[in-house]
């Protein structure tokens, strides 16, 4: 009914397709989930909304942020979406240099 040589192609285009969509974004999404949990006490986080805050509370599934002085917000934990310093200082990006010359 099918050609071997259809069969190899439709095999190898899904071996693709796996390996450059589907397997980037599970492994990504295993990295966010793992920081979502591993969150602790004053971690300073961006949103997903992009809202900037020191971490005040841990509970099961939300966080309080502080945001401002005296201005606290609860969030989700999912809402989370990285480090501050991974926003200040992208990955490809050299941290500044502490010491003067």
């Amino acid at each position: 009914m099918f050609d071997p040589i259809t069969i190899l192609f439709l095999g190898a285009f899904l071996a693709v397709f796996w390996f450059f969509i589907i397997r980037p974004q599970t492994k990504a999404a295993k990295q966010a989930k793992e920081f979502q949990t591993s969150l602790d006490k004053g971690a300073k986080v961006v949103t997903s909304g992009g809202i900037h805050g020191k971490v005040i509370k841990v509970d099961d599934t939300s966080l309080l942020l502080e945001i401002d002085n005296n201005v606290k917000m609860r969030v989700e934990k999912s809402a989370i979406s990285m480090e501050m310093t991974q926003v200040a200082y992208k990955e490809t990006d050299k941290k500044p240099d502490t010491e003067t010359k």
